[in-house]
């Protein structure tokens, strides 16, 4: 049924979400998640009108991401890959190390030098930093924490341990840069979310956290999509096994192959047809 070109469903729907929790289907958030993607009203109608007869109680999310991601790409495979753009950053798993390697690249363009996996002395103890960031100004301890499922959260247990490891680190000074400072600012970037006390600790404690949709502007999802930063897990054109391949190779962002395609060969073959993915990478 549609409501000013809105398509709706007759009696409400309980969906299972990633984290195991149940809702009403909203109608509304998933033609936003489609219009943000760049979905056209056609296209979205075109999802609605698939998704809608497939409802059923109990339907879990995952279920219907694939059925809009179905429909988007018989439509537009720029836009599917930008709706299916979490799902990429979650495939960068199970390991965190090529997480870590993606926020150093993020940064990097942002114009930052870093540094992964490092251990460094605080003042009582050593610790292990994922991302060292700096610049002439700043210099930034990161934690990145990585999650394998969409419902992790992010909780106050985890923000409070990372807040005494940043306490320790700030009492210690550093040669990052050539020049020995002391550390200008801590961050926590996470692939998905904070619970709703793990933010309002950090807000109290002045911490700088970042998850996919958090804060409202500058979240993790901002800072890939404004500067173009896809992973290379967002595309189809490469088997998982090639994308394993290159993600070990600390091959993470699309830009890298771009810049240089002869990585595909490289690393994945004399053999390899590297066409497919330039000219999907080119569509990006």
């Amino acid at each position: 049924m549609y409501n000013n070109g809105v398509i709706q469903t007759t009696k409400p729907i309980t969906i299972l979400k990633a984290n195991g929790e149940r809702e009403i289907f909203d109608e509304e958030k998933l033609q936003s998640s489609l219009f943000h993607a760049g979905a056209s009203e056609e296209a979205v109608e075109q999802v609605m009108s698939h998704i809608l007869p497939e409802l059923r109680n109990d339907m879990t999310t995952n279920d219907i991401y694939r059925h809009a991601f179905f429909v988007l790409q018989k439509i537009s495979k720029p836009v599917a890959r930008s709706y299916s753009l979490r799902r990429a950053v979650m495939d960068l798993g199970p390991s965190g190390f090529p997480f870590e390697d993606f926020i150093a690249k993020v940064l990097e363009v942002k114009g930052y030098k870093c540094q992964t996996r490092q251990t460094v002395l605080g003042e009582c103890v050593p610790h292990e930093v994922d991302v060292v960031a700096y610049n002439e100004k700043e210099l930034i301890m990161i934690e990145a924490k990585f999650h394998n499922g969409l419902g992790t959260k992010s909780d106050l247990k985890v923000v409070l341990y990372i807040k005494a490891r940043f306490d320790d680190l700030g009492g210690n000074v550093f040669d990052y840069g050539g020049t020995d400072r002391r550390i200008t600012g801590c961050w926590l970037i996470t692939n998905t979310k904070f619970s709703s006390t793990a933010i309002h600790y950090g807000i109290c404690k002045n911490l700088t956290m970042i998850g996919w949709n958090y804060p409202e502007k500058g979240s993790l999802q901002d800072m890939i999509e404004n500067e173009a930063l896809h992973p290379i897990t967002c595309l189809v054109s490469l088997s998982a096994a090639d994308k394993k391949i290159l993600l070990e190779k600390r091959i993470v962002l699309c830009s890298d192959i771009k810049k240089n395609p002869k990585l595909l060969n490289e690393f994945l073959g004399k053999n390899f047809n590297s066409e497919p993915v330039i000219n999907e990478i080119n569509e990006l």
